[in-house]
């Protein structure tokens, strides 16, 4: 009767084979094992335990080093429960401000919120190498603005929130909520901003109404593009239907929701209320919260290396533009006005000057001042280029051209063609070009180490890189001065023109 044994009580009969006197070798062959595998047999067998040690282990190692430890693991569980929109990044940082030590890595904290529930690992629609990241080099030289709407009273009304963001640092500029997203709030707040933190060179907005005219039935400019040029901003504005283009102060209006809107949601009875608690809640933006972008540091740190600019007084009021554009200095010239042809260019003084294609069609003011032209497209400054003179508009001298000295030609087999009316001769069947100055001028054809030498006069005119058959070069030289042109009819032409065209053909009459 056959008793199938377990894998323990194999190995117990193999080591007492061996501790019988058998040899390993022979052990080893009939249990179908390496001599290794027996000898660690023995040594587990000899050690604590006997049989006990014979039954199969598992693989899992007895420690791991870099795994993060349980009272770690639960200060992340705690954070996300205290901050539902921090992620694995925000949570390492808050760690290290901790004094945590090691700090775990981002995919150790990322694996963990996964695993207990509190992250869903959905695969991203975009990856970050998609997006395309672009940053101004210094602060104040780039704000972004734009209004946010969604946000409502303790009676349910909605209220609009003007926003603005420094490209450069993320410091919130401007964050004044207004009853209206209309002219006069939006520029109000603009002018606030201006007075507190200063004049950047330049504004990016989108094609809203209150913005620009770009799209709008009025004239232009409108009351915010007044504003710009009176203080010496340069307005820029985004392509339609392009949002990622602003996408700074997009993201900001994802951060404020997330993090003060959704928790006062319906608190604030009115508009002063709830700016004084937004206003604390920039307060902590600027000093308090890292921001990612800048490399965990808070925005104010940024924004605090911009150089001293000097602030430009700015208009109360529109009734009040002459003035302010007197204190600051000589007003806007008088411009032409010009239409953007297809290829997005106008025309002036003899000179095109790039506008774009979006502006194709479309009329435009050309200014010229301080040796700049300016291009503005209702009321906007879309494009500036160096003004462009001729010599005579200058008032200097045109410079006579370098003459080059004569050189004489090199010696080599060379050949006599006259320049057609192009001023280029054929030479082996391939045209070489010398010039209109030689039109129906004789010309000397040689040739110079694989060069074709073009000389008129005892002076070189031109040489070309060889470009014709070699082959060909035995006809071109068989006739060195071309062949002879008939100048003169042939002697009996007009007689046979005058013959019946039935003689002509047979060279015979009656």
């Amino acid at each position: 009767m056959l008793v199938e044994l377990g894998v323990a009580e194999q190995r117990y009969r193999a080591v007492l084979e061996v501790l019988d006197g058998a040899p390993v070798t022979v052990v080893a062959r009939r249990f179908g094992v390496s001599r290794q595998t027996v000898h660690r047999w023995l040594g587990r067998y000899a050690g604590e335990g006997g049989l006990a040690n014979l039954v199969d282990r598992s693989s899992r190692p007895g420690s791991c080093p870099h795994q993060m430890p349980a009272p770690v693991e639960v200060r992340v569980i705690a954070l996300r429960w205290e901050h539902r929109d921090w992620g694995p990044d925000r949570i390492r940082h808050q760690l290290a401000r901790e004094g945590v030590m090691p700090v775990p890595g981002r995919s150790s904290v990322y694996r963990a919120l996964v695993r207990n529930g509190l992250l869903d690992p959905a695969k991203r629609k975009r990856k970050r190498s998609d997006y395309r990241r672009w940053e101004r080099g210094r602060a104040m030289e780039l704000w972004q603005m734009d209004v946010m709407g969604g946000v409502h009273l303790a009676d349910g009304s909605e209220v609009k929130v003007v926003t603005g963001i420094d490209d450069h640092s993320r410091f919130v500029v401007c964050a004044q909520v207004v009853a209206r997203a209309t002219a006069g709030p939006v520029c109000a707040a603009l002018q606030q901003a201006l007075r507190g933190h200063g004049v950047p060179e330049q504004i990016l907005t989108d094609n809203g109404k209150v913005f620009t005219a770009r799209f709008g039935l009025g004239p232009g400019p409108v009351r915010f593009d007044r504003i710009c040029a009176e203080n010496g901003i340069r307005h820029l504005l985004t392509a339609p239907y392009s949002p990622t283009t602003t996408g700074k102060v997009e993201r900001l209006h994802k951060t404020m929701r997330a993090e003060f809107f959704r928790r006062h949601e319906h608190e604030f009875t009115g508009l002063a209320e709830l700016q004084a608690a937004l206003d604390g809640w920039v307060v902590h933006y600027h000093t308090e919260r890292p921001h990612q972008s800048l490399g965990m540091c808070p925005p104010a740190d940024r924004f605090r290396l911009a150089a001293a600019e000097k602030v430009l007084s700015v208009a109360e009021d529109v009734a009040d533009a002459d003035q302010a554009a007197a204190d600051l200095g000589p007003g806007r010239p008088p411009g032409v006005s010009r239409w953007v042809d297809q290829a997005g260019q106008v025309s002036l003084a003899g000179f095109r000057y790039r506008v774009g294609p979006v502006f194709a069609g479309q009329p435009v003011e050309v200014v010229v001042r301080g040796g700049l032209v300016e291009i503005l497209h209702a009321g906007v400054l879309v494009a500036t280029h160096v003004q462009r003179r001729r010599f005579d508009q200058t008032g200097v001298e045109r410079q006579p051209p370098t003459q080059r000295r004569a050189r004489r030609p090199r010696g080599g087999p060379s050949v006599i063609r006259v320049a057609d009316r192009n001023g280029a001769v054929s030479f082996a069947g391939v045209m070489y070009r010398a010039g209109r100055a030689w039109t129906r001028r004789s010309i000397e054809v040689s040739l110079v180490a694989g060069s074709v030498q073009l000389s008129a006069d005892g002076q070189v005119i031109r040489v070309h890189a060889a470009r014709h058959d070699r082959a060909k070069e035995h006809g071109a030289f068989a006739t060195p001065h071309g062949r002879p042109r008939r100048t003169k009819p042939a002697p009996e032409a007009d007689h046979v023109a005058d013959l019946p065209n039935s003689i002509r053909r047979t060279g015979t009459g009656t």
